[in-house]
């Protein structure tokens, strides 16, 4: 059976609908009445646009769809305008530097033009005077619009191109700035090798030759060891490396107490390489054995004199087939290994050229080239040396640190320290490997080792 409500709640119920009704009538009128202070600008505008271009004749709903067609075509100019306008002040920008006169006029003028014609836009659109076609107007906004992201894509290539040119020319700069350092750095260095530090052996004979004359050449030549080894590991360093690996190849067992002294390994291969065979006459060279023989002094003080401030490449073009040059390229072999010199340059032609009796003219073989001359020369002056044999030898690993024969390449205190090998029980250093052999000289052994050990013994202590 079914409830009946009482009549004073229905009353009460139509009572707050029509209260909601009147309010929702307010509304409608306060909306209508904000639209005529601008808060409803674009609702009131479109409501005008929808009584400009909506035919009598023709339903609502198509009155409403021209009117969407036409905002968007308007839109679309505006947008169009402003890429238009973005576009002519970059060009302004772009024509500040370098300053170009008629081109900011020409931007200028871009800008001025376009604001002035959505000004005129915007006025029409007020005054309800809008005149177009939205399918041609949207079909020449995209028009302007795509012509205008060109003219900015133009302008951005144009000031990327000089931002290029202008890096082009800072590294043109440093270039020209490195070889002028390079070359200073040559100069200095070809002044510190030059032959006027071998002055003494001007006016040298061969009666008055002593071992003080073989100590000072010596110098001279691992000043150039040293320098292409650094050239070598230059070329390492490039051609991206491990040096660590590869100086573990040298020297499996060796430790360092700072990076800088692996350079001392390298060096150790090239004088290990070029000082082998020192002990014999021409380096063991099997067709020149006989030339040691009584008298061959004065030959191989010939041959020093003439080689010790000669270029290599002028000895070798006169002498292709000389005992040097087959030293050369001997040494040049055992040196450099084709993988090496492959990962250097790319490829094996300097190794061809060399093999072929040629002379490369790359910085690294001629670095090379008067590193072997100066060993050459000096393995010619010492046997040169009348009834005194010159011998070379190496202080073996781990030996007993002597600082009367031996001289340490890290310039460090001979006294033991942190990382440095030792003896634990007798807390004596010892020898991590050879880097210059030393050197004998007949029967002077004792007191020759003494004087040529302290230069040219040299020990790194790890």
């Amino acid at each position: 059976m079914e409830t009946m409500k009482p009549k004073s709640a229905l009353s009460n119920r139509s009572k707050k609908l029509a209260k909601t009704f009147q309010k929702v009538m307010s509304l409608r009128s306060a909306t209508k009445l904000a639209s005529n202070n601008g808060i409803c600008m674009l609702n009131s505008h479109l409501k005008v646009k929808e009584d400009l271009f909506t035919d009598q004749n023709k339903k609502p709903h198509q009155g409403n769809n021209k009117n969407r067609a036409i905002m968007e075509a308007l839109i679309a100019r505006l947008f169009a305008g402003v890429t238009t306008i973005k576009a002519a002040y970059a060009e302004l920008q772009m024509a500040q530097h370098p300053y170009n006169n008629e081109s900011i006029q020409a931007a200028d003028q871009a800008v001025v033009d376009e604001l002035r014609a959505i000004s005129e836009l915007k006025r029409r659109f007020l005054k309800r005077d809008l005149d177009l076609s939205p399918q041609v107007t949207i079909m020449l906004a995209e028009i302007q619009e795509q012509q205008s992201l060109m003219k900015t894509y133009e302008i951005t290539i144009k000031r990327l191109e000089a931002e290029v040119d202008f890096k082009d020319n800072n590294i043109s700069s440093l270039k020209k700035h490195l070889d002028e350092c390079v070359s200073f750095n040559k100069s200095l260095e070809k002044k510190l090798n030059s032959s006027g530090s071998l002055s003494l052996f001007d006016n040298l004979t061969l009666s008055s030759l002593s071992p003080s004359h073989f100590v000072h050449f010596l110098h001279h030549s691992l000043r150039s060891v040293r320098s292409f080894s650094k050239i070598m590991i230059a070329e390492m360093e490039s051609a991206h490396w491990d040096l660590e690996a590869a100086v573990k190849f040298i020297h499996p067992n060796a430790v360092f107490n700072k990076p800088t002294h692996q350079t001392f390994a390298f060096e150790s291969f090239v004088c290990i390489t070029m000082f082998e065979g020192f002990n014999y006459p021409n380096f063991n060279v099997q067709e020149d054995k006989n030339l040691h023989n009584q008298g061959a002094e004065n030959l191989y003080f010939d041959k020093f004199k003439r080689l010790k401030s000669l270029n290599p490449k002028q000895y070798l073009t006169h002498n292709p087939n000389s005992s040097f040059s087959k030293f050369l390229k001997s040494k040049y072999l055992q040196v450099v290994h084709a993988k090496m010199e492959c990962s250097f340059f790319g490829n094996l032609n300097q190794r061809k050229v060399v093999n072929s009796g040629g002379y490369p003219d790359s910085t690294f073989f001629i670095s090379f080239a008067e590193m072997a001359k100066r060993v050459w020369a000096l393995h010619c002056l010492a046997l040169s040396f009348q009834d005194d044999d010159v011998t070379v030898f190496q202080i073996k690993k781990n030996s007993r640190f002597s600082e009367v024969y031996m001289e340490s390449v890290t310039e460090e205190s001979v006294s033991p320290s942190a990382g440095e090998s030792s003896d634990s029980s007798s807390g004596e250093l010892r020898v991590g490997f050879t880097v210059v052999p030393g050197f004998k000289i007949g029967i002077f052994e004792v007191a020759i080792v003494h004087l040529v050990s302290r230069v040219g013994m040299l020990q790194v202590l790890c």
